[in-house]
C-alpha cells in the first residue's frame, strides 16, 4: 500500500530516470497519463493489517494534490463494503514535477529547450542530455551559451582566440568549464557529431600555444643562449633550441624545479603534469639521459608511466619506498587516486610501491609531495644522479 510519501519517492525516481525522454517528447514508459497503482490489498491482506489499511485509506481521503485519484468499492465477506483508493493518474511531466517539487527546474528546462530547438532544430535530440544545463543555468549563462552557439555557427573558421569572441561575459573561466558542451553542440549543428572533438578545431578557434617551462642549469649551456637561464616558450620553439644537454631532469612541481642550483650539462623541465606527451616533440631530449622526479602518489606514478611512452629509458629519483617511509610525518591524503590498477611501463619496484599506495597498505591514500622532501636529502640525490 503506497502512502502519498511513497508515491512522491516513486515519482522522484521516475523523474530522475525519464526526464530527458519527457523533455524530448518521447513516450518513454508508454503513454500519458502516467498511472500509479496505490497497492490496494486483498481482503486476506487487509485482515492482517486492519489498522494499516485504515491509515492508508485515510491518508488518501485527506489528500489534496495534483492528479486524478481513482477510488473503487470492495465488497468483502468479513470486512464488508469498503471504498478504497486504487490509482493515481498524472496527465503530463508537469504534474510529476509539481508532485516532487521540481516544477521550477522542469519549467525552465522545457522553455529553454523550446527556445534552442526553435533556433536550431538539429539540437532536438542532443539537448536532453544536458538537462541540468537547461534547468540550472542562470539566465545570464543561458544567454551567453545561446549567443556563443550563434556566433560560432555564423563564424565557423574565425581563427580568433576565444577571448576575442564578441559575446558579453564569455571570459576564459566561463568558457574553459564549458568547452565540452559547446564542442558537442557545435558538432551536432555541423552534422558531424562523431568527428573532431577538439574544442578549438571544432569551433574554428585558435588555441594559445602550449608553453614549456625549462631552466638551463649549466653556465656553458646558458652562454649559448645569450645567458638565458629560465625559459618559458612554445614547445616547438623549445624543440629547436640550440643546446644539447647531457642530463634532463623532469619534475612535477614548479617550486621544485626553481630550487635547483647549477648542475653541469643539465636542464630541468617543470610542471608538465599529464602533458608529458610534449616530451616526444623534443629531438634533443632523445639523446640525453632523462630523470623523472614526481610526487609519491598514484598520479605521480601514472604520469611516469605516461612519460615512458615517449622516453622508454626514463629513470626516476626519490620515488621509492625508502623515501616515502622516511618522510611519514609529511604525508598528506591523496583525495582522488588514479583509477588504473596496472601501469605497465613501471619497473617491478615502482609497480610494487604503486600497488601498495593504491591498496592502502602504507596508510589511507598516502601522498608525499615532492617539494616536502627535505631539500638537503633531495639535492644530494639529484647531484649524485647527474653523472
Amino acid at each position: 500500500m503506497k502512502l502519498p510519501d511513497d508515491v512522491r519517492r516513486f515519482l522522484a525516481r521516475r523523474f530522475q530516470s525519464r526526464h530527458r525522454e519527457w523533455l524530448l517528447g518521447d513516450a518513454g514508459e508508454g503513454q500519458w497519463p502516467l498511472e500509479v497503482s496505490l497497492g490496494m490489498p486483498t481482503e486476506q491482506a487487509a485482515l492482517r493489517q486492519v489498522d494499516g489499511v485504515r491509515v492508508w485509506a485515510s491518508a488518501w481521503q485527506d489528500w489534496q494534490g495534483v492528479g486524478t485519484l481513482s477510488w473503487c468499492e470492495r465488497r468483502w465477506k468479513t470486512l464488508g463494503s469498503q471504498r478504497l483508493p486504487e490509482k493515481l493518474a498524472l496527465r503530463n511531466p508537469e504534474d510529476v514535477a509539481l508532485w516532487i517539487g521540481e516544477s521550477a527546474r522542469w519549467g525552465r528546462a522545457k522553455s529553454r529547450y523550446q527556445t534552442l530547438t526553435a533556433r536550431w532544430p538539429a539540437l532536438a535530440r542532443q539537448l536532453p542530455r544536458y538537462f541540468e544545463v537547461l534547468a540550472d543555468y542562470s539566465d545570464a549563462d543561458f544567454r551567453r551559451l545561446a549567443e556563443m552557439l550563434d556566433w560560432i555557427s555564423l563564424n565557423p573558421n574565425s581563427n580568433l582566440y576565444p577571448r576575442q569572441i564578441p559575446v558579453t561575459g564569455a571570459d576564459s573561466k566561463w568558457l574553459d568549464s564549458r568547452k565540452g558542451l559547446i564542442s558537442d553542440l557545435i558538432a551536432t549543428l555541423q552534422g558531424d557529431p562523431t568527428g573532431e572533438r577538439d574544442f578549438f578545431r571544432r569551433c574554428g578557434l585558435r588555441a594559445q600555444p602550449q608553453l614549456m617551462r625549462m631552466r638551463v642549469l649549466d653556465p656553458e649551456l646558458r652562454a649559448r643562449l645569450g645567458g638565458l637561464g629560465d625559459v618559458s616558450a612554445p614547445c616547438d620553439e623549445v624543440a629547436s633550441i640550440g643546446i644539447r644537454p647531457q642530463n634532463v631532469f623532469i619534475v612535477e612541481n614548479l617550486q621544485t624545479g626553481l630550487a635547483f642550483d647549477d648542475l653541469p650539462g643539465a636542464v630541468v623541465i617543470m610542471r608538465l603534469g599529464y602533458a608529458v606527451d610534449v616530451l616526444g616533440q623534443l629531438p634533443w631530449l632523445q639523446q640525453a639521459r632523462c630523470i623523472y622526479w614526481g610526487d609519491i602518489d598514484t598520479h605521480g606514478f601514472a604520469i611516469l608511466n605516461r612519460a615512458r611512452t615517449y622516453i622508454p629509458s626514463l629513470k626516476t629519483v626519490l620515488m621509492d619506498e625508502f623515501t616515502l617511509m622516511s618522510h611519514r610525518d609529511l604525508w598528506v591524503e591523496e583525495k582522488d587516486q588514479h583509477p588504473s590498477t596496472e601501469l605497465p611501463l613501471l619497473t617491478s619496484t615502482e609497480r610494487t610501491l604503486y600497488q601498495a599506495i593504491k591498496g592502502n597498505t602504507c596508510g589511507q591514500q598516502v601522498r608525499l609531495e615532492q617539494e616536502r622532501i627535505r631539500w638537503d636529502v633531495a639535492w644530494n640525490v639529484i647531484q649524485a644522479s647527474n653523472r
